[in-house]
């Protein structure tokens, strides 16, 4: 393997931009004699093949997702956030790794491995590709499950970004607790009804 590594992670994040909801990170060390066919950056993948590659690492890889909270998010901020999550990610694996390849430009501050920083990671290395399908359909199925308890904003297909029915539904319900106040869109909302009331 890689200069001597033997257990790579790939470790990507997802739920950067939408105004609710975690930030997830998933931490993904490939078996070499059985890395499923068809690994992508989960952007390039239908719904129906995500799915079906989730299962499939669930199955033959180790895999750790790490999440950090709404309430994280608001009182560090969402980058700081993202690299809490891919560092809780890296300490669930099953078995720790030796070595790290983390999505993007800039590391977790406290990862405490080596690593090395892959722009575009999940079209050019197999297992941030792994992970960022990992996360993806992680956090997907999260935002379904709390559109169910708050039907009013459409999670459960715009997974919290910022979509017309998102913001049709803030309009006229309000902001939940599952809304990021430290986001421009919900802070206004929140400083406007401030306004209103006083």
């Amino acid at each position: 393997m890689r200069r001597g590594f033997l257990r790579i992670a790939g470790v990507d994040e997802v739920g950067r931009g939408p105004l609710a909801g975690p930030v997830c990170a998933a931490a993904v060390v490939l078996d070499p004699d059985n890395i499923p066919a068809g690994l992508n950056d989960s952007k390039k993948l239908t719904v129906k093949r995500r799915d079906a590659l989730f299962d499939q690492l669930m199955r033959c890889a180790d895999v750790a997702i790490g999440e950090a909270s709404v309430a994280e998010i608001d009182s560090h901020n969402i980058l700081r956030a993202s690299h809490i999550a891919m560092t809780r990610a890296l300490r669930g694996l099953r078995q720790p790794a030796d070595f790290s390849l983390i999505d993007g430009n800039m590391a977790p501050r406290d990862l405490d491995l080596p690593h090395e920083c892959v722009i575009k990671g999940d079209a050019r290395s197999l297992s941030i590709a792994a992970a960022s399908i990992v996360a993806k359909v992680w956090r997907d199925r999260l935002m379904v499950d709390l559109a169910q308890q708050h039907p009013h904003y459409g999670w459960a297909k715009n997974a919290g970004y910022p979509t017309k029915e998102h913001k049709a539904g803030l309009k006229s319900h309000g902001v939940t607790q599952h809304h990021r106040r430290s986001f421009k869109p919900i802070h206004n909302m929140l400083w406007q009804d401030k306004n209103l009331s006083d």
